[in-house]
Protein backbone atom coordinates (compact mmCIF):
# COMPACT_ATOMS: atom_id res chain seq x y z
CA UNK A 1 0.00 0.00 0.00
CA UNK A 2 1.31 3.75 -0.84
CA UNK A 3 1.50 6.28 1.66
CA UNK A 4 0.02 9.95 1.16
CA UNK A 5 3.65 10.81 0.89
CA UNK A 6 4.63 8.36 -1.90
CA UNK A 7 1.75 9.39 -3.44
CA UNK A 8 2.35 13.22 -3.53
CA UNK A 9 5.35 12.36 -4.35
CA UNK A 10 4.47 11.20 -7.88
CA UNK A 11 1.77 13.77 -8.01
CA UNK A 12 2.08 16.99 -9.91
CA UNK A 13 1.20 19.12 -7.19
CA UNK A 14 2.39 20.43 -3.64
CA UNK A 15 1.11 19.51 0.03
CA UNK A 16 -0.08 23.07 -0.15
CA UNK A 17 -2.13 22.44 -3.45
CA UNK A 18 -3.70 19.56 -2.88
CA UNK A 19 -4.39 21.05 0.94
CA UNK A 20 -6.31 23.58 -1.13
CA UNK A 21 -8.65 21.13 -3.31
CA UNK A 22 -8.94 19.42 0.37
CA UNK A 23 -10.65 22.45 1.98
CA UNK A 24 -12.36 23.52 -1.15
CA UNK A 25 -13.59 20.42 -2.00
CA UNK A 26 -14.13 19.08 2.36
CA UNK A 27 -12.74 15.75 1.05
CA UNK A 28 -9.32 13.72 2.38
CA UNK A 29 -6.14 14.78 1.44
CA UNK A 30 -5.63 11.17 -0.46
CA UNK A 31 -8.94 11.51 -2.16
CA UNK A 32 -8.13 15.53 -3.14
CA UNK A 33 -4.78 14.44 -4.59
CA UNK A 34 -6.20 11.94 -7.17
CA UNK A 35 -8.76 14.53 -7.66
CA UNK A 36 -6.07 17.20 -8.57
CA UNK A 37 -3.99 14.57 -10.68
CA UNK A 38 -6.64 14.02 -12.82
CA UNK A 39 -7.48 17.25 -13.30
CA UNK A 40 -3.75 17.95 -14.02
CA UNK A 41 -3.88 15.53 -16.69
CA UNK A 42 -7.15 16.33 -18.43
CA UNK A 43 -6.62 19.82 -19.06
CA UNK A 44 -8.05 20.47 -15.88
CA UNK A 45 -5.43 23.24 -14.49
CA UNK A 46 -8.11 26.41 -14.87
CA UNK A 47 -10.51 24.23 -12.07
CA UNK A 48 -7.66 24.26 -9.98
CA UNK A 49 -6.51 27.41 -10.18
CA UNK A 50 -10.29 28.58 -10.00
CA UNK A 51 -10.56 26.36 -6.23
CA UNK A 52 -7.86 28.42 -5.12
CA UNK A 53 -8.95 31.25 -5.98
CA UNK A 54 -12.56 30.39 -4.58
CA UNK A 55 -9.86 29.17 -0.87
CA UNK A 56 -8.45 32.72 -1.17
CA UNK A 57 -11.37 34.89 -1.09
CA UNK A 58 -13.03 32.66 1.52
CA UNK A 59 -10.43 33.76 3.56
CA UNK A 60 -10.83 37.29 2.99
CA UNK A 61 -14.74 36.83 3.77
CA UNK A 62 -13.35 35.12 7.04
CA UNK A 63 -11.02 37.75 7.89
CA UNK A 64 -8.04 35.40 7.91
CA UNK A 65 -5.20 37.16 6.71
CA UNK A 66 -2.38 34.77 6.76
CA UNK A 67 -4.78 31.64 5.31
CA UNK A 68 -5.44 34.42 2.94
CA UNK A 69 -1.46 35.41 1.77
CA UNK A 70 -0.26 31.15 2.15
CA UNK A 71 -3.30 30.57 -0.47
CA UNK A 72 -1.85 33.79 -2.35
CA UNK A 73 1.75 31.76 -2.78
CA UNK A 74 -0.07 28.38 -3.25
CA UNK A 75 -1.42 30.08 -6.26
CA UNK A 76 1.45 32.26 -7.67
CA UNK A 77 3.24 28.59 -7.73
CA UNK A 78 0.88 26.68 -9.67
CA UNK A 79 1.00 29.34 -12.25
CA UNK A 80 4.34 29.14 -12.40
CA UNK A 81 4.45 25.65 -12.48
CA UNK A 82 1.81 24.74 -14.27
CA UNK A 83 1.75 26.96 -17.91
CA UNK A 84 0.44 23.88 -19.61
CA UNK A 85 -3.46 26.27 -19.28
CA UNK A 86 -1.92 29.28 -21.08
CA UNK A 87 -0.11 28.06 -23.52
CA UNK A 88 -3.12 26.00 -24.99
CA UNK A 89 -5.56 28.56 -24.71
CA UNK A 90 -2.91 30.93 -26.87
CA UNK A 91 -2.82 27.91 -29.37
CA UNK A 92 -6.83 27.46 -29.46
CA UNK A 93 -7.19 31.30 -30.71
Amino acid sequence: MLTYEECLDMCDLTADEVDAIAEHEHMDPMIALALGQYLINHDGEQKIKRIILDDIHKAQRDGNRSHELLLQKVLEHFIATHPEHSARAAAAA
